[in-house]
């Protein structure tokens, strides 16, 4: 996948990782990816919410061996 932006909010709590993400987007163009890494497990649900009320798509979560989320969001 094509990323275009990256967030590390490693050992960042809610609300952080999401204003972050939030932040990267906004300097994207439209149809641009931002992958961003957290370790806050609630982050999980929030990411799902995020999308919903922005309109940005989730295209990918996921959680890698060293235990960090990762999530892929497209611009709308």
């Amino acid at each position: 996948m094509n990323v275009d932006k990256e967030v590390d909010a490693r050992g960042l709590n809610c609300p952080l990782p999401i204003l972050r993400a939030k932040k990267a987007l906004a300097e994207l163009a439209s149809g641009q990816i931002v992958r961003v890494l957290a370790t806050d497990p609630g982050s999980l649900k929030d990411f799902q919410a995020f999308a919903k009320q922005t309109g940005n798509e989730l295209v990918q979560q996921g959680e890698n061996e060293d235990k960090v989320f990762e999530f892929y969001l497209k611009r709308k």
